[in-house]
């Protein structure tokens, strides 16, 4: 009984302490403070994300194709001597026995759709998702009333650029207001930190056009405080990513910038092309290639998104031992965005059968 009187306490406390907390002064939306208001526990979801430390979920939200892509990536992943953290496969998941919750937004799909003029919605789609991700329940059916359980997230990875512009800074401030302690990550911020370790000052970005229209890269590039330069470019489609490669290469030869590396801002691109089409530029076989090669460092490389996320998410949770050391293979629970009976913004737990037939043509 004393148990249970000192968790009401505890649960009481963060409430009281998430509502008597000033607004940043940079203006948030209006559902950040309602939330932070709320008086039913929606606020008491933020502060308890991630507080039982190793216990929880990776959460991953965001567009259906890109969070599929990179929870694939996630599961598969083993790049690390799971003993000792050196960089050496050990033929076991990086990842083994954590539980993945996939949350697939197809409510408000496809993201570029809100740019210009409804990006205070998208940023309500960002902060809507976190609270599905820190949430211990979600719908069974949809359009229905009972509930599941499902596990809280103690990560939460944004997995389109699009939050890192209009929406992260939305759910930073709410775990903020609420002391909150699950960890948010998105692929845009990962991979500027790594370009800045590599010493590549000026950097492109192969992007979607929503993705070079948002300005992400270049906005977090500049609160970065990072030297040097960052262009997000959309490549001519092209029948193979080579002939896309050298479309990119061309548009930014336009810009008369040298290039130390370019960001693959898409999860299902394949470097190993890409690192066989640059072998031909480096032999200057064409005056084009020659004028590739002079724009080109010598140090140039290509930083992959998804890497970047699993090596960032893999150092935090070894340095804050937040991993379950569970003796399994990943899992992966998948969820979808929906409206419950009332109307409300849900998510339903669907089947892995589902997400193949609905949103993957290539699953192996």
């Amino acid at each position: 009984m004393k148990k249970y009187i000192i968790l009401i306490l505890a649960a009481v406390a963060a409430l009281f302490s998430c509502r008597n907390k000033a607004l940043p002064p940079r203006p948030t939306i209006p559902l950040v403070e309602t939330i932070v208001r709320d008086t039913s526990g929606l606020a008491n979801l933020v502060t308890m994300a991630g507080a039982s430390g190793a216990e929880g979920s990776i959460a991953i939200l965001g567009e259906p194709a890109e969070a599929v892509s990179l929870a694939r990536l996630f599961q598969a992943i083993d790049a690390v001597d799971n003993i000792d953290g050196r960089e050496k496969r050990d033929s076991l998941p990086d990842f083994a026995g954590e539980q993945f919750d996939v949350i697939l937004d197809a409510a408000n799909a496809p993201f570029g759709h809100y740019l210009p003029d409804g990006l205070d919605s998208l940023r309500e789609a960002a902060v809507q998702g976190a609270m599905f991700a820190w949430d211990s329940t979600c719908l069974k059916y949809a359009m229905g009333r009972d509930k599941l359980l499902k596990s809280r997230a103690k990560i939460l990875i944004l997995s389109s650029p699009l939050h890192s512009a209009y929406g992260l800074f939305d759910v930073d401030t709410l775990k903020q207001l609420c002391s909150g302690k699950c960890h948010v990550v998105t692929p845009v911020e990962t991979t500027l930190q790594d370009a800045a370790v590599l010493g590549a000052a000026n950097i492109a970005v192969w992007a979607s056009r929503d993705v070079r229209a948002s300005g992400a890269f270049e906005s977090a590039f500049a609160q970065m405080g990072l030297e040097g330069s960052v262009t997000a470019i959309t490549p001519d489609t092209a029948l193979d990513v080579r002939t896309e490669f050298r479309s990119l290469l061309r548009q930014y030869r336009a810009t008369g910038i040298p290039l130390d590396a370019l960001v693959l801002m898409d999860y299902s691109i394949d470097k190993k092309p890409l690192e066989s089409e640059l072998e031909l530029i480096r032999r200057a076989g064409t005056e084009e290639d020659q004028a590739f090669s002079r724009m080109l460092s010598q140090g140039f490389t290509f930083i992959e998104p998804g890497k970047s996320l699993t090596e960032s998410i893999y150092r935090y949770m070894r340095g804050g031992n937040l991993f379950t050391h569970r003796i399994a293979l990943p899992s992966v629970r998948w969820y979808e965005t929906t409206v419950s009976e009332q109307g409300d913004p849900s998510i339903v737990e669907v089947g892995f059968s589902y997400v193949l037939q609905t949103y993957v043509q290539d699953f192996d």
